[in-house]
């Protein structure tokens, strides 16, 4: 695996998310200095929550269309120097999802990417990222996944390590094994995550992509941008890209979108 750059990232975030830094435009510009040819923001897909909670790790519903309209406009302003997309980072939460789909396809979107943080909603969580040696959990997140993509709105699935199961191996090596074929059958990419790297969090899990490639799952990177540096970080792609080779993983070398 040449050891170059990434040179398109589908996975990025904006302020309206409420834990990301910087401008649209200091983002675009970083790509370009990267030599990065495609670039799509997917910032948290807001959730149409009816009882007047407000999140705090999305935008509301309401900002939906400026975020669409602002990354359309500087798509055509920078049209000549790199191709820009917009889209939605997603959970697949059945309650919310036909609402959701809705909004993303009258605004046009191109994409969107799973990142399955919650398979109920942020409010009654769990959060998949937390600690957990409950063997349940671990069920019901490779259950919910499995669900979304049967949808065939997702392009592919952003950190499928989140899941934090620190319980039995062989059910950990059971779940993610189920994840990993039926990924492989609906033709959806995995991702390696490069700010999970960089901020050394519980993934990328080192378990699970020896699995993938044992199992031959289709790979991207995605540098989940929350602010410009990210795009900028070389050390932790690098570090990525070691993991992939050891791994024995296939990389994309370009990622078909699909139209949600």
């Amino acid at each position: 695996m040449e050891k170059k750059f990434v040179t398109y990232n589908y996975h990025a975030h904006t302020t309206r998310c409420q834990h990301a830094f910087g401008t649209e435009r200091e983002y675009i510009e970083a790509a370009i200095d990267m030599g990065i040819e495609k670039f799509g923001f997917s910032d948290h897909i807001p959730c149409p929550f009816t009882d007047g909670y407000v999140s705090g790790i999305r935008m509301l519903m309401e900002e939906a269309e400026g975020y669409v309209s602002c990354i359309r406009a500087l798509a055509e302003e920078y049209r000549k120097q790199i191709h820009i997309f917009v889209g939605f980072e997603a959970e697949y939460i059945p309650e919310f999802y036909e609402k959701q789909m809705k909004l993303v396809r009258e605004l046009g979107c191109d994409y969107l990417i799973m990142g399955q943080h919650f398979w109920t909603n942020e409010k009654v969580g769990p959060y998949a990222g937390e600690a957990t040696k409950d063997a349940g959990r671990l069920h019901a997140y490779v259950d919910s996944v499995i669900e979304g993509m049967k949808t065939g709105s997702y392009s592919y699935l952003a950190h499928p390590d989140l899941i934090n199961y620190q319980g039995e191996e062989v059910a950990y090596q059971r779940e993610m094994e189920r994840l990993c074929l039926a990924m492989k059958e609906l033709k959806i990419p995995l991702e390696i995550n490069v700010l999970g790297m960089e901020t050394g969090r519980n993934y990328p899990d080192e378990r699970f992509w020896k699995l993938a490639g044992k199992i031959g799952n289709d790979v991207v990177f995605g540098l989940d941008a929350h602010k410009e540096d990210a795009i900028r970080d070389v050390k932790s792609y690098e570090k990525c890209v070691t993991l992939a080779e050891k791994s024995g993983l296939h990389l994309l070398q370009e990622l078909a979108l699909k139209r949600p």
